[in-house]
């Protein structure tokens, strides 16, 4: 099975640019959590709920005036909508992340493949238990 057969369709951008309000005014009626923020023809990094309420709230840094760029997560975790399914799990499980930005042949964002994507439309039970799994170890504490 595909990625594109499980995956949840429209992923919406930002631009690097922009600023917290603008981006989480855009994941509100969409209902996300994340947005891959875009720069000059290509994916730069992620935004998430959380990078805004870490690295900009508790920093007590003005949302309004605070660019996406200053606080985004740069590291971006891909696959593309041709892999398998069981590839893209590799990747959650190796990662321990919750969901993968799926891009296509053009490399351009066209949605994500999350935990909900396995359990719910995979057909394969055991498959989604095993990234949960992965995904829910602790971290060994740093001394």
């Amino acid at each position: 099975m595909q990625v594109k057969e499980i995956m949840t369709c429209n992923a919406e951008t930002v631009g690097s640019d922009a600023n917290l309000v603008e981006a989480a005014q855009k994941m509100r009626p969409l209902e996300v959590g994340a947005l891959p923020v875009w720069e000059s023809g290509e994916v730069v990094g992620m935004i998430t709920d959380r990078d805004i309420t870490v690295r900009a709230t508790a920093e007590g840094k003005d949302p309004s005036s605070t660019r996406v760029n200053e606080v985004m997560t740069p590291a971006v975790f891909y696959c593309f909508e041709e892999d398998d399914i069981h590839e893209a799990a590799a990747m959650m499980e190796e990662k321990s992340i919750h969901r993968l930005l799926v891009l296509n042949s053009d490399n351009e964002p066209i949605g994500f493949v999350s935990l909900a994507d396995f359990a719910c439309k995979s057909r394969d039970e055991r498959l989604a238990w095993e990234i949960l799994e992965k995904i829910s170890e602790p971290a060994c504490p740093h001394r």
